[in-house]
């Protein structure tokens, strides 16, 4: 029996995923890192099985009314955890906060500012005073009632629902519709309300064209539809929905990426001509402190707003002296993490994951908690390495006032400094779920199995390669998007080019906004898009034939969506179980083994594998279908098997069994070896998308682009490629790149990692800092030039990787 004041967290039989009945003690009150290669098992055990167990424990003393409105993990695969204190888990979210979200809401400092404009602002002469809601644009009474607090109205015309006149309804003149079957009924419920269908738009009479168009009227119809030889359609009752309420309707509420950007095209955006793009209303505008409006302050970038709020509330009455000093407070640890460059009001969407969970430690390290155990996932992630540096100071302050910090983590700079360091592996998947050293960081050296010995200690340096020669040149002249300001860039063609600065130095809006964007807009051959307005000039476009953006967004947002599904792998293996003798006995087409569609699956969970339980009191959990028992199917399609094996325990398989499983089968070879070749053979085929991280799913994409038959010259853009990627992983990764640009592409990578800037062809150095202090061109050239360079925060950590 351990001590109740046991300084360990002691571990025994943890089987969560791949874990092999892990035992392992680790000190409380240290900082410790969770180690291994992607998929080794390391966030399994931080995450699925320690702070799953501590989240469970305290669930088990919430009101259990209370329990249903919390969403809760479930209880991990595990033997006995003691010496667990309560966990506070800040992970990298998949999911995309809210467009109200913001750098303000998340970190709550927007807060704090309307509570300084309610009790300390300078109201008009005779102006009521209001309360801190009347200063949010996420509340009834401050919300501006034109825009509802969004800041933007949309807006569309007659020229924009209609871009050919010539032609009649019946012919689509109104292109804003939807096509199949809803445009059809869209068009056949106006021919019954009497409306010329047949006439040239341009003829029809204006009243009628502004009523089609605009009208907020839903008259319901008796539609007699045409009669198709051979069908018969019976009468049905219509709602007519004029083009623009349907685009407006679809641009709300639609889900679908693709209907929204269809819906988009019809649309104009400008500020909200009430509000002026503030989102709040009048009365709140009116109010000022130190001169400036709630909203002037809130667009001001964070470390400008600390220095504006130091002078303004040095000399004030007392309430504005703590106020201020409050939120002096508050902003200095959002600072002190590198993110100074952010204002109150940027959205969140538009922000990284990255700078997410900084923002989200920011307001944990001001919360004045202690014995608490903080779980972090990749905190580095996303960071500059002179940003690193200010991170390790946060989470020492978070030990040092008595908590515990198990971090999971690849950046061997954050290992070196660890208390504690607790390998799991030795590979992934089924090769992985052993913890091979738990410990002092120096013991690793002792671990000859270890994947991260060799970067934790530097053995084996990279080998240098030969710097390649451009083919050609891409140049953007007098670029202007956000911070970055009258920039004139060059991207050499045919070579590895590194973009790299601060965070908010202005990578991503020059790579991922304005060169996709020019190269974008001149392969549509459309009128000059967004990326063509960005900037002033761009020379020797022509040479590249193929744009492919390779981003870390989700494959699929739902768990029908998956790798098979996504990289066309299952495609293959539906027409093999279709080719089989047993199927083609029965009369099954591939279709039938498809999880999708209704024939082949099991209806009880719509080929799901796992229904939902409604309990009373408590959140809806998930349990195994009781009729498939999670296999997807029906018994008659799994009486169908391929060499022994049934469409559920195809899917079941790693990609690296499923590689020799269908070995000779070129049509599912050359997926699953794409696969292998960018370091995702651990993933089981058919592993749900919302199950997979952000580089997993960047990988899959990338995979997905290699099998593909390359013609011309291809530009490959990727941000960040190598976040949530174990050193030996980003060497795989870095084989695949430069095979593309050995095989005649251009790669341009957004990076953060100097081992991957080393091995470039070409640097793009940002900064020199972040926000209005960056935007610039600090250096460029081969890496050896860009390590020399004055000014360059980039300089002295590229130098060093260079030595290494």
């Amino acid at each position: 029996m351990h001590s109740p004041h046991d300084p360990y967290v002691r571990v025994r039989g943890a089987r969560e995923h791949n874990l092999k009945n892990v035992r392992v003690d680790i000190p409380r009150d240290t900082l410790t890192v969770f180690t291994g290669v992607s998929g080794s098992g390391k966030s399994s055990l931080a995450f699925g099985t320690i702070y799953a167990e501590a989240q469970r424990r305290y669930f088990e003393s919430v009101a259990p009314y209370a329990r249903r409105l919390i969403h809760q993990v479930g209880a991990p695969a595990v033997g006995e955890i003691t010496g667990l204190p309560p966990a506070v888990s800040l992970e990298q979210r998949r999911s995309a906060p809210g467009a109200r979200s913001s750098v303000g809401t998340v970190t709550t400092l927007s807060n704090s500012l309307r509570m300084l404009f309610s009790r300390a602002g300078d109201y008009p002469p005779g102006a009521e005073r209001l309360d801190s809601d009347s200063f949010s644009p996420n509340t009834a009474v401050g919300a501006c009632p034109e825009c509802h607090g969004l800041g933007r109205i949309h807006r569309t015309d007659e020229e924009l629902l209609v871009p050919d006149p010539s032609l009649s309804i019946r012919e689509g003149a109104i292109a804003a519709w939807p096509g199949a079957w809803q445009g059809k009924n869209l068009r056949d419920v106006l021919d019954a309300l009497g409306y010329d269908v047949d006439r040239p738009w341009r003829e029809l009479p204006a009243k009628d064209r502004e009523w089609i168009l605009f009208t907020d009227e839903q008259p319901v119809v008796t539609v007699h539809p045409v009669r198709d030889a051979g069908r018969i359609q019976r009468p049905y009752q219509g709602t007519y929905m004029s083009a623009r309420r349907y685009v407006l309707h679809t641009f709300a509420d639609t889900r679908s990426r693709t209907l929204r950007a269809k819906a988009e095209r019809f649309l104009t955006s400008a500020p909200c001509p009430v509000c002026g793009g503030s989102r709040l209303r009048p009365e709140a505008m009116a109010v000022t402190f130190a001169g400036q409006t709630i909203a002037e302050l809130a667009g001001l970038p964070l470390s400008a707003l600390a220095e504006m709020l130091s002078g303004a509330g040095a000399g004030g009455e007392e309430t504005a002296r703590v106020l201020t000093g409050d939120l002096l407070a508050r902003i200095g640890t959002v600072t002190e993490l590198g993110l100074g460059y952010l204002s109150l009001d940027r959205t969140a969407p538009t922000l990284s994951s990255g700078e997410l969970q900084r923002l989200r430690l920011a307001t944990q390290l001001r919360s004045g908690l202690f014995g608490v155990v903080y779980v972090l996932d990749e905190p580095s992630a996303g960071l500059h390495p002179a940003d690193t540096e200010a991170l390790l100071g946060v989470l020492g302050r978070l030990k040092e006032a008595g908590n515990s910090v198990f971090v999971v983590e690849h950046q061997m700079d954050v290992v070196r400094r660890a208390d504690w360091l607790v390998d799991v592996g030795p590979l992934a998947g089924e090769h992985g779920g052993r913890v091979l050293h738990s410990g002092p960081p120096a013991g690793l050296a002792e671990v000859p199995e270890s994947a991260t010995r060799r970067f934790l200690f530097d053995e084996d340096p990279a080998p240098v390669r030969e710097t390649r020669a451009p083919s050609g040149w891409i140049r953007l002249t007098g670029v202007e998007r956000h911070n970055v300001r009258g920039v004139d860039a060059a991207f050499p063609l045919g070579v590895f080019t590194a973009v790299t600065g601060v965070s908010g130095s202005g990578k991503s809006t020059l790579v991922g906004q304005v060169l996709a964007g020019v190269l974008a807009d001149r392969q549509a051959g459309d009128e000059p898009g967004p990326g063509e307005r960005y900037c002033a000039a761009a020379t020797g476009l022509e040479a590249v034939d193929r744009l492919v953006q390779v981003d870390q967004k989700p494959i699929g947002r739902t768990p029908r969506s998956n790798l098979a599904t996504y990289t066309g792998l299952f495609d293959a293996v539906r027409k093999l179980f279709a080719r089989t003798e047993a199927a083609r006995e029965r009369g099954y087409g591939a279709g039938r083994f498809s999880f999708n569609v209704s024939g082949g699956r099991c209806e009880t969970c719509q080929g799901e594998g796992f229904v939902s339980v409604e309990l009373l009191f408590l959140p809806s959990t998930y349990a195994p279908c009781p009729d498939c028992h999670g296999a997807r199917y029906n018994p008659e399609t799994l009486d169908v098997t391929l060499d022994g094996l049934t469409i559920a325990q195809v899917l079941d398989l790693t990609v690296e069994s499923a590689a020799s499983f269908f070995a000779g089968t070129p049509a599912a070879e050359r997926a699953l070896t794409t696969l292998l070749d960018v370091g995702l053979g651990y993933l089981r085929l058919g592993q749900p998308a919302t199950e997979l991280s952000g580089g997993e799913a960047q990988r899959i994409k990338l995979a997905a682009e290699l099998q593909r038959t390359r013609r011309g010259h291809t530009l490959y853009l990727l941000d960040e490629p190598t976040t949530g990627l174990h050193p030996a992983d980003v060497e795989v990764l870095m084989r695949q790149l430069h095979s593309l640009v050995d095989a005649g592409s251009t790669v341009v990578v957004v990076e953060h990692d100097m081992a991957v800037v080393a091995g470039a062809d070409h640097v793009i150095d940002l900064g020199p800092e972040g926000g209005d202090r960056g935007g610039r061109i600090v250096a460029s050239g081969a890496p050896a030039e860009v390590a020399g360079a004055a000014g360059s925060r980039t300089a002295p950590y590229l130098a060093k990787a260079l030595r290494r």
